[in-house]
């Protein structure tokens, strides 16, 4: 429609245009003072932009990284699919108290990633505390079984292996771990090469073996899903629980690998984004009180601006702030609204939604034990367009800096390029992926970007890393058995 022009969003301070959202009127002049701090203009949106610029090539300068709080990680994930790959694979995920096998296959005539079959395994409590053969034993176990049951035993099929936990990527087949999450403090783990204690383990039940390993990030494989079905894809984001991004990246920019021809993906680690200090301008007293109390103070500042493990926080303590300005719910605050994280971020997406937003509202308002009023109810929407439109907003202008930044390293006029992209966040809030687009595209106006969502990253994308990986490694042997084709 007309009202979504870039002329018209460039003073829009909420994620619709007001001809889009009837039942949003204007916030009441004593709302406004809280809110604005969370309205951002284009201006401070470039300015954020500025500033993460400087923290990407600070992670990738060879002397600089170790102080950078946006890490910058080498992925040695050097090419995206061309369409040439096929085959089948496996892919482990193991990111939590259940981890999946997969099977799947790779057809070339089809262009396409198929998942054949996969299966759920627990991972014990006590195997996630216990002793390191124990938990890989299981693991080697649990792909055996599921191996055997695919009638795939006799073959050695290449391997992608989701591990999301901190590591530091050596080689595409070797990751040490940085350290334990999630629960998990197996000892003796922290410092060693997963893929080493994943083999030795397939080794000692001695009744299968794996081809290649190839390590993947999960936003790797968000990218890597996307890019067997359109080959523009160089770009992953994830924006869900969390938030993260890779990109592709020249090599003479990796500062910290050897070699200057060609490019390698990049894991940002944006969430980091703002450890140093540098958001603290933006940083509203709201966002200070959901860092200060979670687990990782200080740790993770832009994560915990945008993505969806805090958003319904912010909303909480907004809400609070205007109960006790007696601003809403005529002053009153029930004992539900004050007990932390009650309010689900995925409150946020349904009372949001254009045609049943507030029903949605109503209903909430009344489970939180809130005595309200219809005034009441469209503020609270208000308040929720506002947190949800100040994360599409950040997360854009992080989204054009890798934009504008792989353009200029190509001296490019024009960038074209997709980003593969998953998330809940993305996914399920009504108005989040076009106000997103919508920002990028005047936050990045040299840049044409198409979004495709991500179809099992973890999975089909954890395969497709280990059939580009496999086809790089046979390019590779063919050139050095026949060097005449340098000629």
């Amino acid at each position: 429609p007309p009202c979504l022009s870039p002329s018209l969003s460039l003073s829009l301070p909420v994620s619709l245009p007001p001809c889009l959202s009837p039942s949003l009127s204007p916030p009441p002049p004593p709302v406004q003072p809280v809110l604005q701090p969370l309205r951002l203009s284009l201006d401070k949106l470039r300015d954020v932009s500025s500033r993460l610029h400087k923290g990407l090539v600070q992670g990738l300068g060879k002397h600089s990284h170790h102080r950078a709080a946006v890490k910058m990680l080498p992925t040695f994930v050097r090419a995206t699919p061309d369409g040439t790959e096929k085959g089948d694979f496996l892919a482990l995920d193991l990111g939590g108290t259940n981890f999946r096998v997969l099977h799947v296959r790779v057809l070339q005539a089809e262009q396409k990633v198929v998942k054949m079959d996969s299966q759920i395994c627990v991972v014990p409590k006590d195997m996630m505390t216990g002793a390191t053969q124990q938990l890989f034993d299981h693991i080697a176990s649990c792909l055996g079984d599921f191996i055997a049951s695919q009638e795939l035993k006799g073959q050695t099929l290449p391997l992608g292996f989701t591990f999301s936990f901190p590591c530091e990527q050596k080689e595409i087949d070797k990751s040490i771990l940085i350290r334990w999450t999630k629960g998990f403090n197996c000892p003796g783990v922290e410092g060693r090469d997963v893929v080493t204690l994943l083999r030795d383990a397939v080794r000692r039940r001695g009744d299968y073996d794996i081809g290649s390993v190839a390590m993947v990030n999960d936003t790797v494989g968000t990218m890597m899903s996307c890019g067997y079905k359109d080959q523009s894809c160089e770009i992953g984001m994830i924006i869900g629980t969390g938030t993260n991004a890779c990109y592709m990246e020249e090599m003479k920019n990796v500062k910290r690998v050897e070699g200057e021809d060609g490019r390698m993906c990049i894991n940002t680690e944006w969430g980091g984004f703002g450890d140093d200090g540098s958001l603290r301008d933006i940083q509203t007293e709201f966002d200070q009180m959901v860092d200060k109390t979670s687990i990782n103070p200080g740790v993770h500042i832009f994560e915990k601006m945008i993505s969806g493990m805090y958003l319904g926080e912010i909303v909480r303590l907004l809400l609070l702030r205007l109960s006790e300005e007696k601003l809403l719910f005529k002053g009153q605050k029930s004992e539900v609204l004050q007990t932390p994280e009650i309010f689900q971020t995925k409150f946020i997406s349904e009372i949001e939604e254009e045609d049943t937003g507030l029903d949605n509202a109503r209903r909430i308002l009344t489970q939180l034990d809130l005595q309200w009023d219809e005034a009441d109810v469209r503020v609270v929407r208000l308040v929720c367009d506002t947190v949800s439109s100040r994360s599409a907003r950040l997360c854009a202008a992080a989204l054009a800096t890798i934009a504008n930044k792989m353009r200029l390293n190509r001296g490019l006029d024009r960038l074209q390029t997709t980003v593969g992209v998953d998330g809940t966040v993305y996914r399920k809030h009504p108005n989040f992926s076009e106000e997103l687009q919508l920002t990028v595209r005047l936050l990045a106006p040299e840049c044409s970007i198409t979004f495709l969502v991500s179809e099992d990253g973890s999975g089909k994308g954890a395969a497709m890393v280990t059939a580009v990986a496999q086809r790089l490694a046979l390019h590779s042997a063919s050139f050095s058995c026949h060097p005449e084709v340098r000629h």
